[in-house]
């Protein structure tokens, strides 16, 4: 009884602390969004040497993308990142982090 208490409360305290606390902009990005966290940071903030995305014109990012896609833009990774995104993701990604504000000077 006391092994089943005590591993009940080692996993609810875990689970706390393992929990990634992210913004409620980011919580509510499209999927499509997701995946970019990982170079551009929580909510496309970026960090060097990644470029922010967030409060770019949406316009200028769908332009980016879509200039990955056809592989314009070289680029070790975003070509074959923006080739799996239809051009409703591009739009949806575009949209969401041009809303989104951006931290520091813009780079």
């Amino acid at each position: 009884m006391v092994t089943r208490r005590f591993t009940a409360l080692a996993m609810a305290a875990l689970a706390s602390i393992a929990t990634p606390v992210m913004p409620v902009a980011w919580a509510q990005a499209p999927l499509a969004a997701q995946g970019c966290v990982g170079c551009h940071g929580p909510a496309g903030t970026g960090s060097p040497p990644m470029t922010p995305l967030a409060g770019r014109p949406k316009a200028d990012i769908e332009a980016a993308l879509i200039a990955f896609r056809k592989n314009e833009r070289p680029n070790s990774i975003m070509g074959r990142i923006a080739r799996g995104y239809t051009d409703a993701e591009i739009t949806a990604v575009a949209t969401f982090f041009a809303a989104q504000k951006p931290e520091g000077p813009r780079r």
